[in-house]
């Protein structure tokens, strides 16, 4: 095919990626018309949008440190794959998504053999919460970072990285399902509570025993309480056999629509940390946080350079959302932070100002994260 239809590479590392992928390549192909090839790695989702895979996703979409280390020579083996791919296919611009220990080493080879192309990275590092160095290294590999969240670019400007552009998150896309009509969540008589224990093995794990004893705790003040956990399919057996000590047992909903159908119900959250709470807090959802670590990770936690775990907090730029980690993330100190907000306390009304906020700081005035990721991309092909 001539290379005046251009080719855009793109590398990803796992199930997100291929979300925020699949949307970017939606949005590409209506900005011009059509008139583009892909290439490079895949889900079901990009897929669907054109792009034939490389190889299947499930051979790099690995999670966690320790399964990292475990799998290193296959994972830089399918890297080198990547590489040899991009320089065969001899796009005019390459994009990575997400998976910065996956799709990062890719640019990094890539830019060696080719000076020349536009690399662009879609989602940044979390170059402000540790290993703030990373910034300044990125900017020799890539050319433009298109981050979710707003304070991103500053940190970027701060610490020299790559130019940087808040794209938007695309939950900004979805406030419709997030947030409920005019008289879908009920009165505080009887309130409804969401339990978010995560969505790995791993937090569900960690967290689960101790929030059965917060909401043990919490059906006792409130005996209307009504219980909501919105459960990860492959984790429901693990979740099932969690629930058998719970003193009281949740109703369980599984698949995105049912979750959504329950933010939209809920009064308040019990959540690990994660995008979730960026789900709750832009649903308007007051909320506790809580997260356990493993061992190893908590050995470093002194790298931690934010203010805050929690991804709600850190767009507010203050700490609206109380977080508790490890040891102090236990039922009767989650539970005392927890009551309040069930109720009409100044701590819940504290919150739903704080984020009312978030509009303000997230909202893009005048096209989606989509498109906005759409205009930049093809704005850096080679003319």
């Amino acid at each position: 095919m001539s290379k005046e239809v251009p080719l855009i590479y793109i590398v990803i590392g796992e199930e997100s990626g291929d979300q925020l992928g699949a949307r970017a390549m939606r949005a590409i192909k209506q900005a011009c018309g059509g008139h583009v090839r892909f290439a490079g790695l895949a889900g079901e989702r990009m897929q669907a949008e054109g792009l034939s895979s490389l190889f299947p996703l499930s051979e790099i979409a690995v999670m966690g440190i320790i399964n990292i280390i475990r799998q290193y020579p296959s994972l830089y083996r399918r890297g080198m794959d990547v590489v040899e791919d991009v320089l065969a296919k001899d796009p005019d611009l390459l994009l990575i998504i997400d998976s910065p220990e996956f799709t990062h080493a890719v640019a990094k080879r890539v830019r060696k053999k080719r000076q020349d192309l536009p690399i662009i990275d879609y989602v940044s590092p979390s170059v402000w919460a540790w290993r703030p160095g990373r910034a300044r290294k990125m900017a020799r590999y890539v050319d433009h970072v298109l981050a979710l969240l707003p304070f991103e670019v500053e940190a970027h400007k701060r610490l020299q990285g790559p130019p940087c552009t808040y794209v938007g998150h695309p939950l900004i896309e979805r406030l419709d399902v997030l947030r409920p009509a005019a008289g879908e969540r009920g009165g505080l008589d009887a309130p409804v509570l969401l339990v978010l224990p995560g969505s790995r093995r791993s937090e569900v794990s960690r967290l689960l025993v101790e929030f059965g004893g917060v909401v043990k705790l919490a059906r006792e003040r409130h005996p209307n309480l009504r219980v909501i956990l919105p459960a990860v399919a492959h984790l429901r057996e693990l979740i099932d056999e969690g629930l058998k000590d719970w003193p009281v047992k949740p109703e369980i909903v599984q698949g995105e629509e049912a979750k959504f159908d329950a933010f939209r119900l809920a009064h308040a959250a019990l959540a690990a940390s994660g995008t979730v709470t960026l789900e709750l807090g832009l649903s308007g959802i007051p909320m506790i946080v809580a997260y356990k670590v493993d061992w190893i990770v908590r050995q470093f936690k002194w790298l931690l350079t934010a203010h805050s775990i929690v991804l709600t907090n850190l767009v507010l730029g203050h700490n609206a959302i109380p977080e508790f980690l490890d040891e102090e993330a236990n039922a009767q100190n989650l539970a005392h932070h927890l009551l309040p907000l069930l109720e009409a306390s100044p701590e819940r009304a504290a919150q739903e100002a704080a984020l009312s906020e978030l509009d303000e700081k997230m909202t893009l005035p005048d096209e989606t994260p989509s498109e906005r990721v759409a205009r930049i991309v093809l704005g850096a092909l080679p003319k």
